[in-house]
């Protein structure tokens, strides 16, 4: 039987920050990146966003980049530019020191105060305010809406949708195991944005099956009606060689096989591939925010 689902899509061009900032109603914003040696790129997307959404309107209240253990000029860079750098092995150290995408965002929810948490990914060289917008307009025009995920045209996949990993593991994982999300165009997108209410509810995978997991979870917890999507337009970034891919298509199918069926897979897995060193992957996730004693939301 063909599952037929209703994922509620907007365009980033229906909101304005002029707009938002009046229909806030004494809510924050909070704009969190993850970065791991993204020197190239952390400088402008955090000075985008300081000057038209911090400067120009007062709409996002914070800009927290989570570093995660870069050798680069990361932080620095990232710092001159207007944010405030919090290294990951600092936040949280009595759980660990672990690496990843997903440790990085569930961290930045712990030391970030917004009532609307957004997350972009730091590698982006064709940011936007709109990105910021438009998921921030979709939590304050809609109120049921718990999590909203962006989606955009990208030109180096030809306008196509996503990428491999998402194209060749994620979709096909979707339909098979979770079909209500069919309408998700780019389930593995990296700019999006919840109520802080939901999200410190939720359990965080450590790496990059975050994305996918965040997204089933929500749906999981709150119903398809707590979920949207919403254009943000064009992004380019870095496009990563295939032997990068390979340990993020592992987290993401094993985070979909977890939450499918928790005896699908174990906590460990090792990666084997032919002419290359074989990859030794900890499959592990850090606990809902507010479970945690020492969670305190600050005040901006």
């Amino acid at each position: 039987m063909t599952h037929v689902s209703v994922v509620r899509t907007f365009h980033h061009r229906d909101f304005t920050a002029a707009d938002l900032v009046d229909r806030l109603d004494g809510r924050t914003v909070s704009v969190c990146l993850p970065a791991r040696n993204e020197a190239d790129t952390i400088g402008p997307i955090v000075s985008t966003i300081d000057s038209h959404l911090r400067q120009q309107v007062p709409l996002v209240d914070e800009i927290i980049v989570v570093d995660d253990h870069s050798t680069d000029a990361t932080a620095s860079l990232a710092r001159d530019a207007g944010a405030e750098v919090v290294a990951a092995n600092d936040v949280l150290a009595d759980y660990g020191e672990g690496h990843g995408k997903g440790e990085a965002l569930w961290k930045s929810l712990f030391v970030s105060s917004g009532d609307l948490v957004v997350w972009c990914d730091a590698d982006v060289r064709s940011f936007s305010p709109a990105f910021v917008t438009g998921l921030v307009g979709v939590l304050v025009a809609e109120p049921e809406v718990a999590f909203v995920k962006g989606f955009y045209d990208r030109p180096l996949h030809n306008g196509d949708g996503g990428g491999r990993v998402t194209e060749l593991v994620a979709r096909p994982l979707l339909a098979l195991l979770f079909p209500e999300l069919n309408p998700i165009v780019q389930p593995l997108a990296g700019e999006y944005a919840g109520r802080r209410e939901a999200l410190e509810q939720l359990a965080f995978v450590e790496g990059y099956g975050v994305d996918l997991a965040l997204m089933i979870d929500v749906v999981r917890q709150f119903g398809l009606g707590a979920i949207a999507q919403v254009d943000l337009g064009q992004r380019i970034h870095r496009n990563r060689p295939l032997d990068e891919l390979g340990p993020q298509a592992l987290s993401v199918m094993h985070t979909a096989l977890q939450r499918a069926d928790p005896n699908l897979v174990g906590d460990n897995a090792q990666l084997v591939r032919p002419g290359l060193a074989t990859l030794n992957i900890e499959l592990a996730e850090r606990p809902p925010m507010n479970t945690i004693t020492d969670y305190r939301p600050r005040t901006a």
